[in-house]
């Protein structure tokens, strides 16, 4: 018997594509004028979100202008108002850049005042969700509007409510979460878009290759110089 979680993704994923295609080129654009003006991705997840953060930043085959936003408590305070504008007050986020923003529920205040804070200072602002989901949920920031309002562009996870997927008799709760799988691809076919257009505009972008390739290390160091006041700093 063939293993259900496979034909789970295999169906989301064919959703995604022809759903979100037309998003993820309009991602891609943003990315692409990003950097071809000097600005760096920078990306947030809170919980495991963070995991579509990292599929972003430091990645072989990725995009070199790439950081993690990185919280210190992990996302402990998500939920508590007033954290995430605090936090910001120490995040180097600039009009030049793009903030991907990753929040299954996008309900959250952390992740909302970060959006809030893009805002604030220009940077385009690319959310990831489960769309049809979030505009059901009450927003538990007082300002009332969800991650997805803030969004130049939102990218819809296409993942049902609570994100696992999967039902096993005896088991009260679904189990097999899959937002983790549909936001991934989507990066990955956002990138590619971008690159492609920098490409095609003449413009070589700097992407990392593994270092566990011969040469890899001495190929990414003159970039990693290049971005360094950018890269290493909060």
């Amino acid at each position: 018997m063939r293993n259900r979680y496979f034909e789970v993704i295999e169906d989301l994923l064919k959703v995604v594509e022809e759903s979100q295609s037309e998003n993820i080129t309009k991602a891609a654009e943003l990315i692409c004028e990003s950097i071809m003006s000097g600005g760096i991705i920078q990306a947030f997840g809170s919980g495991h979100s963070m995991a579509a953060a990292i599929e972003i930043s430091g990645r072989a085959g990725g995009l070199i202008p790439t950081k993690q936003i990185k919280e210190p408590s992990l996302g402990k305070y998500e939920q508590i108002e007033g954290v995430g504008e605090y936090f910001c007050r120490d995040t180097d986020i600039r009009k030049e850049d793009v903030v991907v923003l990753i929040s299954n529920s996008g309900r959250n205040p952390l992740p909302i005042e970060i959006a809030m804070h893009c805002k604030k200072v220009g940077a385009k602002v690319i959310v990831f969700t489960s769309l049809e989901v979030s505009k059901t949920l009450s927003c538990r920031h007082s300002g009332g509007k969800n991650l997805w309002e803030f969004a130049d562009v939102v990218l819809d996870n296409c993942v049902m409510e609570g994100d696992a997927s999967i039902e096993v008799p005896g088991l009260p709760v679904k189990v097999c979460g899959t937002s983790s799988i549909s936001v991934a691809v989507m990066e990955n076919a956002m990138m590619l878009e971008a690159i492609e257009m920098m490409v095609a505009k003449g413009f070589t972008p700097p992407i990392w290759l593994s270092v566990n390739v011969d040469g890899g290390p001495e190929f990414n160091e003159k970039y990693i110089r290049q971005y360094a006041d950018r890269l290493f700093r909060q």
